[in-house]
Parts: C-alpha cells; structure tokens; sequence
C-alpha cells in the first residue's frame, strides 16, 4: 500500500528531493527563529515520538492553541505523523469558548503558547479528557513544557494511512454563531494545492509567501502552509496581531512575493498608504483575499498603488480553501470570479432548482476538499453535506460572462418592498463614499413593521462625518431608491471574528 499520510507529501519527499537545508519558516518577530524542511521532517518526527511516548493513541486529538511560530508547522505534521489528530484553535478566542471547544473534541492533549495561557488556563481546569497541557515557553504549574515533553523522543517514521482517513479537524469561524468542528481527510490538503494553489495561485518554489490570516483558519492553513510546502517555498511567520504599520513595515522588510490576507486588512492599508501620500515598499508579486468579498473599490485603490493583482476568491473551513476565484490577469473587482479548475459550482433556489441568469441563488460547490462532516452535529451535517455537493449557504448571482458576484449570506439577505437585497451590494456603495471606510447592512423593521436596509459604518481617519441624508443620497444615486439604508449609525469598529468576518448577526441582535 502506497502510504498516502499527508506528511509524506508535505514533509518528507522534501528530503528527497534535496530541500533539508532550505527554509521553510521563519518568524518576522518574536525570536526571529529560522526552521529548515530538514530540521522540521526531524522536529515532527521528534514530537510524533513524543506523543506515543505519552501514551497518545491514533485518533486521539492534539488541540492546538498556538500563534504562527515554527512550533505551530512542527505540532501539526508530527501530529499526523503519529496518526493523532491535530485541532488547530482559534488564538483569539474567550475561556468560555475554549472550553467548549476542549469539552467537545475530547482532545487529550492541549499545545499552548505562553503568551496565551493566561487566557486558556480557566478553560482547563476541571477538564476531564485532558491528560497533558503541553505550553511552549515557560510552563506554569501543572503544565509541561514543550521542551521537556519532548525531550528522549525517539524519531519516528510517519505512520501509514490513506487518503480518505481522517487527518486533523478545524473549527468554524463562528461568524452565524457557535463553532462546529469540521473533520477533514489527509488527501484534501493536496487536493487544494493541486487545485487553487497550481492552477490560479500558480505558487513557485522561489516563492516567499506571508498570510496575514492565521495558520488555525483554513484560509491561513493552505496560504503559510500547505501551498508553500507543496513547492518547497518558504514562509514568513507572524505571532502578533497584524495592523497597516505593522505588514507594510514586515512587506518592506521581509520580502515576501506572495501576500495573503483579508478585505478589512487591505481597506485599512489602503487608507493608511494614501494618507501617507508615499509609495509602498515591497516585492509583492500576486496578492489573494478571502474571508469575506472584497469590495470592488478597495481592489482597485489597491492595485494602483501596490501594482499587484488581488486575486478575490472565495472559500470555506468545510471546503477547506477556495473554491470559487478571479485568476491573475483575468481579475474583475467586485465579483469573485469563476470556479477553480477541479471544483463545480451550482445557483440553486429553494427547491434545488437551477436559479436563471441573474437571478438570486444558494451557491452549492462539489469538488476534491469536501470535509467529511461535522463532529457531533449530524443534523447539521446532512443539511450541509448532500452527497457530492456542499451547501455554501452564501447568495450568489451569475453575470451573463459566468462570473459570480456575491450578493450576502443566506441568513443576511432580506427582501425590501418584495424585492431581494444584497448587504454586500449596499455595503460597497456605501464605502465607496469618499469618508467611509467600512459599512455592514442589516435589515432592521421601520415603524410599520416593513423590513428596511439599516447601516453600521466606520469613518475614515480624520474626515469630517457627512450627514446621514448625504450617505442615503449617495447610495439611492448608486444603486437604486428602494436599496439605500434607512438607518445610518456611525460605530468605531464592527463586530468581527478573528478571521475578518463581520459577525452581521450581533448587530441584528443589538437593536
């Protein structure tokens, strides 16, 4: 039997192929540490040892609460090595939620970073399937730290599995309300880099890569590892929490040639490089955004001043990557282009009935990454999950050119005098006017009990607010009378899961 553990693809054909010495990671801040692929194919190998050591047995889950550090790529093949299951957490996350999450997965070892033991330590007290809580750095009391767990290891090969076993879960963004955790096959890592990192991101080994999206997010997972380690490129690390200043200084400094990240990040350093009047500094090649639709303008602003393409596509933790993009050099902003090469799209109604063109339907996706369900929801797990399709549960039209544009949420759109609208198509007439930097639309009921659009917006940096009849007129010449929000409420910042989504349900639920 061919071994098809995906460490064998991602980890050791790069000792193979003469790569031991070539870096793999490397962290921009922190103790600005270098790991090689020949040092990781031997620290994996080390912590897969550790882990039978400590009695760890296959399928057993390793919850994983660590920032984008070299132990982060080291914890999670070596888990695969051994045959456990690695659970990448969100780094971002509330006690609460942590042990929710604990409590549910069942992990029986927990990797911490220090930085965040403080806000994980309630979350394991009391905790009945946790046999050791492993911190990287310091360990407090009752903790090992990661040095000694793996201290006497011996180094072990990777353990045989096939393609359709499963490898390690991820956990939903929470972005419609709890997290769900979403089991995923070792073959669908190499499926998506077979799909969307060679035939749209068209990723080299001389490529240098940076992901503002963390590597516990399964947008960040395929951008800082498995694209880059499917070439044998090299990627940059960042444990902090990326802000304009921050990234532009790491592009400048770093020198990344492939830059993944977000439609909030890319507005907020858009605002900050035009009003520094300057032009950036970096060797940026090919840009790609996710997580949430990026507004026609801020692609457009941003390719102006950076000269790279963002290439807009969209993705799912169930699906593991993208599944549906623009591609370089056929990039239209505003619409998230057409199907990746390997994956089938489909506009469905409520009946699963093919939607015509133009109208508004369900995307359903089908394709080689499909998770294989969701733990412990089984009635969720139907819903999402029917036969060779997955239920996006996104709204999508289809342009007469086959593009799709994304029209908001299944749960976020809302019909206005029996017309459909799209909180999206709302929020991109709304930024772009001159003063507003971000906007999420809502539906919200007027005093007749009719459902009306209702806005959130952030003002850009030092500008002067305009008045609320002045943004309703300026929608209305946008996009049409019966679509310009009825309520306008200027807030500071939107509510947002760690991955940049903006989380629209808190800000129907706070009216």
């Amino acid at each position: 039997m061919t071994n098809e553990n995906a460490a064998v693809y991602f980890v050791d054909r790069h000792i193979e192929e003469g790569r031991a010495d070539k870096p793999a990671f490397r962290e921009a801040d922190g103790e600005h540490r270098t790991l090689t692929y020949g040092d990781l194919h031997e620290q994996a190998g080390r912590w897969a040892g550790a882990l039978h050591k400590h009695g760890v047995r296959r399928e057993e889950r390793v919850a994983m609460i660590v920032r984008d550090q070299i132990e982060f790529p080291v914890v999670f093949w070596g888990s695969l090595k051994a045959g456990a299951i690695p659970v990448p957490l969100n780094t971002l996350l509330s006690a609460s939620v942590y042990e929710a999450i604990l409590n549910d997965s069942r992990a029986s070892i927990l990797v911490v970073s220090e930085q965040l033991w403080e806000t994980v330590k309630p979350a394991v007290d009391g905790n009945r399937y946790l046999r050791t809580v492993v911190v990287i750095g310091d360990a407090p009391e009752g903790t090992e730290s990661y040095t000694d767990f793996v201290a006497g290891a011996e180094i072990e090969e990777t353990c045989e599995a096939s393609a359709d076993e499963l490898a390690f879960w991820l956990y939903s963004s929470g972005s419609t309300g709890t997290p769900k955790g979403v089991r995923h096959v070792h073959g669908s890592l190499k499926a998506t880099c077979d799909t969307f990192g060679a035939q749209v991101l068209g990723i080299r080994e001389d490529d240098t890569v940076f992901s503002v999206a963390k590597m516990f997010f399964a947008y960040g997972l395929g951008n800082a590892m498995s694209f880059p380690m499917s070439v044998g490129a090299t990627t940059v690390l960042m444990g902090g929490r990326p802000t304009p200043d921050g990234v532009s200084a790491l592009l400048a400094d770093e020198k990344p040639t492939v830059f993944c990240a977000v439609p909030t990040l890319y507005a907020a350093m858009v605002a900050a490089q035009e009003k520094a009047g300057t032009d950036p500094v970096h060797s940026v090649r090919i840009c790609t955004s996710a997580g949430e639709a990026l507004p026609r303008e801020i692609g457009e602003r941003w390719q102006r001043l950076w000269k790279a393409e963002i290439v807009d596509g969209v993705g799912s933790t169930e699906m593991l990557h993208i599944f549906l993009s623009n591609r370089p050099g056929d990039i239209v902003y505003g619409t998230s282009g057409k199907a990746v090469p390997g994956y089938e799209v489909r506009l469905v109604d409520e009946h699963d009935e093919d939607v015509a063109e133009g109208d508004v339907g369900e995307l359903l996706v089908r394709g080689p990454s499909s998770a294989e369900g969701y733990w412990n929801r089984r009635f969720k797990s139907m819903d999402t999950f029917q036969g060779h399709w997955t239920r996006t549960g996104d709204k999508y039209e289809r342009t007469p050119e086959g593009r799709f544009v994304y029209c908001g949420r299944t749960d976020d759109m809302f019909k206005v005098s029996g017309i459909w609208v799209s909180p999206f198509e709302v929020e991109q007439a709304l930024i772009d006017h001159p003063c507003v930097l971000e906007a999420a639309v809502v539906a919200r009921e007027d005093e007749k009990d009719l459902v009306k659009p209702a806005a959130y917006i952030v003002l850009k940096e030092g500008v002067e607010a305009p008045t609320p009849e002045a943004i309703k007129d300026f929608v209305k010449e946008k996009i049409g009378m019966w679509k310009y929000p009825r309520w306008i409420e200027v807030v500071d910042e939107l509510p947002k899961t760690a991955t940049g989504k903006i989380q629209r349900f808190k800000l129907r639920d706070a009216h």
